[in-house]
C-alpha cells in the first residue's frame, strides 16, 4: 500500500474494516421526520484517513442537502463514528 503523510499515526484500536457494523452522529429521517442522532450504517471503504458508512435510510450534510447514495465520510478519529457495541449471545445449555 502506498504510504500517506498524516501528522498523528491513527490509533490501531479506532480502525475500522470493510462490513463492520457501526454507529454514526448525523442528521438522518426517522418515521418521516429529520433528526440529529446515532444511526446504524455498514462500513463501505476505508482508507488510512477517511471511512465511509452507507446507511438504509436518508441522511443529510450538515448544510441540508440530502446525501443521495446514503452513504457519509468521516475521519478514522472522528468522535461522531463509534463500533457496534455488539450484545453477548446468551449461553447455549450443554449437553450432559
Amino acid at each position: 500500500m502506498a504510504q500517506y503523510p498524516f501528522m498523528k499515526a491513527p490509533d490501531p484500536e479506532l480502525t475500522f474494516n470493510v462490513g463492520d457494523p457501526v454507529e454514526v452522529y448525523c442528521d438522518h429521517e426517522k418515521n418521516n421526520q429529520r433528526i440529529r442522532g446515532w444511526l446504524r450504517g455498514i462500513v463501505v471503504q476505508v482508507d488510512l484517513k477517511m471511512v465511509a458508512v452507507q446507511f438504509r435510510t436518508n441522511v443529510f450534510l450538515t448544510d441540508g442537502w440530502m446525501v443521495p447514495d446514503h452513504i457519509l465520510w468521516y475521519p478514522q478519529n472522528s468522535n461522531h463514528i463509534r463500533p457496534v457495541a455488539r450484545k453477548a449471545k446468551p449461553a447455549l445449555p450443554k449437553a450432559e
